[in-house]
């Protein structure tokens, strides 16, 4: 990799702040200097890019990644797809969302063991091309629960993986780290798409959770569960998890719990599922009636309410919204920053953020600022993304895409949208 200078650009550091002018040295896969325009930096031996006023940013974080799902209308259409092929789509997909900015995704669940392993792995060695990825287990449940697909005639696969009791789940937990997986998954909560157990139901114990969450802390591992009831927000939270995903109907109690544990924890909405089952998915069956039927509208505006509360009281919210069903494409990730606008009251730059710097904390890296030290995973887009968050939506508008302090995508390949001539 070169050493690169970018220059004349206006800089988003990540942290939620107005852009300034400025200039940056990347000496190998760091981030060496951020100056202020007309530092006059000495930056002998590096590539000069002009950004021509455009904005420099940290690249985005897909804080709820599930690179190995691939536009599924049932949950069993993950489990039917044969391994070889899934592995094919789970890297397709990644390098799809690294297209697309997204430099780092913190995976909240795998479709199959070794998917998201073996995935992460091609990438680290520079056999195939991606973001950093933190890779996940499937989805731990329990019989009855989110992810068991099983009738007493018949099995059938999806993304769970299912354990009884704490010895079970400690078993399961052993062995999806003993391949591999960075992030242990539990479903402590049920789903109002699936049955018997829905989105309001605490349906894996206390002992389950505790036992998933010992054994993946012992291997030095993180803990993700999928808690959409407030029984399951505050198990987690009693429990130890680290990733906390949906949360809509947290109570009171849960918000005072999780406002204490904002140090600790990080939240994700996962909301870009739901809106989406509201307005985009009647081609794929969620007709009005259906959608009313499982009480989308209600479990947004309690989701609305929820993350207008967390967003006060500080809590760490990361994006990422359940992308890979076949209404919610890969890809499209980056609505997430819109929702975050116009359904939870934060300002674009505190949306940003949300993508950036708090997207790195939950990686675990120096990653998600746009500071001295910190890893060279940078975006250069033709607009000003503070202003108006959809510019991120706009695959063309990333001039230029870096992770490690190589180029993805190099300004010079890039199509200008302001550079465009007036025939387009």
């Amino acid at each position: 990799m070169a050493d690169v200078h970018i220059r004349n650009a206006m800089i988003f550091d990540g942290s939620g702040g107005a852009l300034r002018p400025g200039e940056v040295i990347i000496r190998g896969n760091r981030i060496r200097t951020v100056a202020d325009a007309g530092a006059s930096l000495q930056a002998a031996g590096c590539e000069v890019i002009d950004a021509q006023g455009m904005t420099l940013m940290p690249g985005m974080v897909e804080g709820h990644a599930h690179p190995s799902f691939c536009g599924a209308q049932r949950n069993t259409d993950l489990g039917d797809i044969p391994p070889e092929e899934h592995l094919l789509a789970t890297m397709r997909n990644a390098e799809l969302l690294l297209d697309h900015g997204f430099t780092s995704l913190y995976s909240a669940a795998s479709s199959k063991l070794r998917l998201d392993i073996v995935t992460r792995n091609e990438i680290n060695a520079g056999r195939a091309k991606g973001p950093r990825l933190r890779a996940s287990s499937p989805e731990i449940t329990v019989t009855g629960g989110l992810g068991d697909e099983d009738q007493a005639h018949q099995t059938r696969s999806s993304f769970g993986l299912i354990a009884n009791g704490p010895d079970e789940v400690r078993r399961a937990a052993r062995i999806c780290i003993r391949e591999g997986t960075d992030n242990i998954k539990v479903n402590i909560s049920g789903d109002d798409f699936v049955k018997p157990a829905k989105g309001a139901m605490t349906v894996m114990s206390e002992a389950e959770v505790r036992a998933a969450v010992e054994t993946a802390h012992d291997f030095g591992k993180r803990v993700n569960s999928h808690s959409r009831a407030g029984e399951s927000v505050k198990r987690a939270l009693i429990c130890g998890v680290d990733v906390i995903y949906h949360c809509e109907h947290a109570d009171e109690e849960a918000l005072d719990m999780l406002e204490a544990a904002k140090e600790r924890v990080f939240v994700g909405p996962a909301i870009g599922l739901i809106w989406n089952t509201i307005h985009e998915a009647a081609e794929f069956g969620m007709t009005p009636e259906v959608v009313a039927n499982l009480g989308m509208q209600r479990n947004l505006d309690i989701a609305c309410r929820t993350y207008h509360a967390l967003r006060k009281r500080g809590v760490r919210v990361v994006i990422g919204g359940d992308y890979g069903f076949a209404w919610t494409p890969q890809g499209t990730n980056a609505r997430d920053l819109e929702h975050f606008v116009n359904l939870f009251g934060y300002s674009p730059a505190e949306a940003l953020a949300c993508a950036t710097k708090i997207g790195g904390q939950m990686m675990g890296e120096e990653l998600g600022l746009v500071r001295e030290g910190y890893l060279a995973d940078l975006l250069l887009v033709d607009g000003d993304p503070t202003r108006d968050v959809r510019i991120m939506q706009e695959r063309d508008r990333l001039v230029m895409i870096m992770k490690d302090g190589a180029f993805h995508k190099h300004p010079a390949t890039a199509k200008r949208m302001r550079a465009a001539p007036a025939a387009e």
